[in-house]
């Protein structure tokens, strides 16, 4: 499962990271009905595929044994024993990893990441996810939750965030930042987009990241300069990162990773200008992931497979 802030995604997966089937429904809010939907999702593939351990890649704190949610900003859990619980419900062994270090672990066996000695994954989706790779080994820090990478302040005093700060990278860089951005901008600027007018049609709720990736696709200038503004963000944010981290290779992932060909290269003009000793020192690759949105499910059924002890050439759910 890729238990998400905007949706609960679930696959089953074979030994060469191919995923066979899927199953979606939308994230509920309370902690009950998002552990019925995960059930419910295992059951819906489990009828189908033989099934014998389950792995959740969650947008959240997951504790060094990976066994328990100690936060997620966008999840409704908080301490608490998911593992357990969703053992329970689905009769077969769980566990845990946050998503992008899951998401990390796929590319670098599977994808873009594959090789590299120092990788980061920046997940871009509801939030940030972050991941580090040091050969091929999760950093997780002392206590399970590093590194937070959608919470580093770039603005302080910016836009709220629903980890309790203000001006965290994840609300200028992700698909809500995108919709925010362009709802901020038609406020302004009302007549500059008749297209995000009408998506509106009084109601900013409707222009959700995806529709302003659609908008700039077709050329719509509000649209535009809201992923030039993503970029933007995204380019000071990797900055940060190489400075602390100097990684090899940066795999930008994530749902919002789909429209990179509308922000990439301007995102990687402003790293290379802005990180520290620039042009001074070898810049990290910054590659987008190969996997795309199914990389976290593919990195949940391999820890899945590990639980279950089985060959990896047999498939497995996550």
């Amino acid at each position: 499962m890729d238990v998400g802030g905007t949706s609960v995604r679930a696959g089953v997966v074979d030994g060469d990271g191919a995923v066979l089937d899927t199953a979606r429904a939308a994230t509920p809010s309370g902690e009950e009905a998002l552990e019925e939907a995960i059930g419910a999702a295992v059951a819906e593939l489990a009828g189908r595929h033989r099934v014998s351990a389950v792995g959740l890649a969650v947008a959240g704190f997951v504790a060094s044994d990976r066994r328990t949610v100690r936060f997620a900003p966008h999840l409704a859990w908080r301490q608490a024993p998911v593992a357990e619980r969703i053992s329970r419900r689905v009769g077969m062994p769980v566990v845990l990893e946050h998503d992008a270090n899951a998401a990390a672990l796929a590319e670098h066996r599977f994808g873009a990441a594959r090789g590299a000695g120092v990788a980061v994954l920046v997940a871009l989706g509801t939030g940030i996810g972050g991941a580090l790779l040091v050969d091929g080994e999760v950093f997780r820090g002392a206590h399970g939750v590093a590194p937070e990478l959608g919470h580093l302040r770039l603005v302080p005093g910016g836009r709220p965030c629903p980890c309790g700060k203000n001006g965290c990278w994840e609300r200028y860089c992700s698909g809500t930042a995108l919709s925010s951005t362009a709802v901020e901008l038609l406020a302004r600027h009302p007549g500059m987009s008749t297209v995000m007018a009408r998506e509106a049609l009084g109601d900013y709720r409707a222009i959700t990241g995806r529709r302003v990736a659609g908008a700039a696709r077709d050329g719509d200038p509000l649209a535009q300069r809201a992923m030039a503004d993503l970029a933007r963000w995204l380019g000071d944010g990797l900055a940060l990162v190489a400075d602390v981290y100097d990684p090899e290779v940066v795999v930008i992932g994530g749902g919002v990773s789909e429209s990179a060909p509308l922000f990439l290269d301007d995102a990687r003009e402003r790293y290379a200008a802005v990180v520290t000793g620039a042009g001074h020192r070898p810049l990290a690759r910054i590659r987008t992931a190969q996997l795309g949105d199914d990389a976290g499910i593919v990195g949940a059924a391999t820890l899945a497979r590990d639980v279950a002890g089985r060959p990896a050439r047999d498939a497995r759910a996550r």
